[in-house]
């Protein structure tokens, strides 16, 4: 039996618009006005650590679009070590200058707490604020289950601030441990047991198989040329 999901796994060709969704997502909210305090500057810097990081995730992990583009999510797969993004010290320094140091302590912080288990970890929710944002994320969010709970991994989340939770509750997960942020707002690390029951290769695509490391070429128009994708 065929099912039809809502969202569509991503490709490179994808990754402007997520980084456009992920900026959208994040500048207005506190995160963003702690990380980059100057408003003017907030959006160019948030887009380009939000690129270094999704496209680390397109090697490994998943990105799903809702399909019609509203919304998205960003995972890694966690089932063995991951190394940095290449050059990431260099990247992040020239992405977001003196604010550096804020990315880092952020980075630091959740990575301390990060659960030594196989799991897949949802490292970003896109869903920009408009009228109907609760469902946006709603449905990229169920979508991007039908495909991960297939790898038959639990899933894990880090949700700054409570605007979401209760989203993530009817999906199962659960608050495994808070923590505070350095501006003081609450960090809920939240854990979604592995599926009892895998998804049939029938109900989802079987995942593609990426490169286990960065490809020669970089940019998401040298990345699309390697793997031979077009976008389009």
């Amino acid at each position: 039996m065929h099912v039809t999901l809502p969202v569509n796994r991503a490709r490179w060709c994808d990754l402007d618009w997520i980084v456009d969704l992920l900026t959208a997502t994040i500048v207005p909210t506190a995160l963003g006005a702690w990380l980059v305090p100057d408003k003017r500057r907030r959006p160019a810097v948030i887009a380009a650590v939000a690129r270094i990081w999704t496209e680390h995730a397109l090697l490994f992990g998943d990105a799903f679009l809702l399909k019609d583009g509203t919304a998205a999510t960003v995972w890694f797969h966690r089932y063995r070590p991951i190394p940095p993004p290449p050059r990431y010290d260099e990247r992040l320094d020239d992405a977001s200058g003196e604010h550096a140091v804020r990315f880092r302590r952020v980075d630091h912080i959740l990575a301390a707490r990060r659960p030594v288990e196989a799991h897949n970890h949802l490292a970003f929710l896109a869903a920009p604020p408009d009228a109907d944002r609760a469902g946006q994320a709603a449905a990229v969010l169920a979508g991007s289950h039908r495909y991960m709970d297939n790898l038959g991994l639990p899933s894990y989340a880090e949700v700054h601030g409570p605007d979401d939770i209760r989203l993530y509750r009817r999906l199962g997960y659960r608050v495994r441990h808070r923590l505070s942020r350095p501006d003081g707002v609450t960090i809920n690390l939240l854990w979604r047991p592995a599926p009892s029951v895998r998804i049939t290769p029938s109900t989802a695509p079987a995942r593609q198989v990426r490169p286990a490391g960065p490809p020669a070429l970089t940019g998401p128009v040298g990345v699309a040329a390697a793997e031979g994708v077009a976008c389009g």
